[in-house]
């Protein structure tokens, strides 16, 4: 056989393979569109079944299970069964009250890097923020897919969060998504399963109204008496007490996992800069709490006012509130009872705080 020939043999073999991709695709999209349009049986929301009586999860069908129905599997059926495993319904880090979450199937694997470039592409302008899984066939399980992920994947799931502190996300930000999903599957032979949006953007309005009633945030102010502050003696003040400059400008007091858990700042107009610090004069400090934030609010803002009270003494300052009233223990039992009341309302309504859940909604 000639080179042409065996080169012709090759483009064919090429070809033949992308028709039979192309035609699987075809074939997929085909059943959802039927099954989006067959009626079904739908179940009845929580609130309205019986007392007692807990709504059933959804469970994946398994080819081989007992409860399934006897039929002869084909060959093809058989060999796509066994090249990869139907994932679970979610990855451990997503949460459908505060995501929308659309599980995508591609025919041939994604590989990471066209995925995240075709998100840049076809995602451009949603507001809230959107986050990538994979799931790992030889892993058996969902993998974080950012920027310099390297993996290839038949399941992809992308979450769209609906809540932040900017608000919850409209129709219109579903429907966008929606739309760049579709162009983006249709780009890699893909099926995308979108839940429904009307349920979802209600879900997020009534989330965002409870994050609202409970997001509170707790300062005070270290003011100077008489001579300003000088930088030198207060970075080294808050670096004794374990605090970190970071990038922001602000001196943080982190948990063991890099989580902030208050924040020392300037009081007066300026960020606090490392180079800086030997020159600077300031009248006054600000430390703040974020309480949604933090696990243990109370724990929290007393460690906070015994450091506030700390840099009153050796700075020769006073403690006090917005309005420059000396803030007492009076104020302070106020407001750990202010925290006990809020971070408990977060816990029954399922909410940790301080939780990676927590702190993505008050973000």
């Amino acid at each position: 056989m000639s080179e042409l020939q065996m080169g012709l043999v090759g483009v064919g073999g090429v070809v033949v393979v992308g028709i039979f991709a192309f035609n699987k695709w075809q074939e997929r999209k085909q059943r959802k569109a039927i099954e989006a349009a067959t009626p079904t049986v739908q179940e009845p929301v929580l609130s309205e079944l019986p007392a007692g009586v807990l709504k059933p999860e959804r469970v994946e069908p398994v080819i081989g299970a007992e409860s399934a129905p006897r039929v002869q599997p084909s060959a093809k059926t058989v060999k796509d069964a066994s090249a990869r495993r139907v994932p679970p319904l979610l990855p451990a880090e997503v949460d459908e009250r505060a995501d929308w979450v659309v599980r995508i199937e591609s025919i041939e694997p994604v590989v990471a890097g066209r995925l995240w470039q075709a998100a840049a592409q076809q995602l451009d302008g949603i507001a809230k923020p959107v986050r990538w899984f994979g799931f790992s066939d030889s892993g058996n399980r969902w993998e974080v897919v950012g920027p310099n992920s390297a993996g290839a994947y038949h399941w992809v799931c992308a979450a769209l969060q609906l809540v932040d502190r900017r608000g919850p996300a409209s129709d219109a930000d579903l429907g966008r998504l929606s739309d760049g999903l579709q162009h983006m599957c249709d780009i890699f032979m893909a099926i995308p399963s979108l839940p429904a949006r009307g349920e979802s953007v209600a879900q997020a309005a009534e989330l965002d109204r409870f994050c609202a009633g409970v997001d509170i945030q707790i300062g005070v102010n270290v003011v100077a008496r008489d001579l300003p502050f000088a930088g030198t003696k207060l970075r080294g003040l808050a670096e004794a007490a374990g605090l970190e400059l970071l990038t922001d400008g602000c001196f943080h007091a982190l948990d063991e996992t890099g989580n902030s858990q208050f924040v020392l700042s300037n009081l007066e107009p300026g960020v606090f800069v490392a180079e800086d610090m030997r020159g600077l004069v300031t009248q006054g400090v600000t430390l703040s709490v974020d309480v949604p934030r933090v696990s243990d609010g109370v724990k929290t803002f007393d460690r906070m006012m015994a450091l506030a009270q700390q840099l009153a003494e050796a700075l020769n300052g006073a403690v006090v509130d917005d309005n420059r009233s000396p803030f007492g223990e009076k104020a302070a039992g106020l407001i750990r009872a202010q925290i006990e009341q809020y971070q408990g309302q977060m816990a029954e309504y399922g909410i940790a705080p301080g939780s990676p859940l927590a702190r993505r909604l008050f973000s």
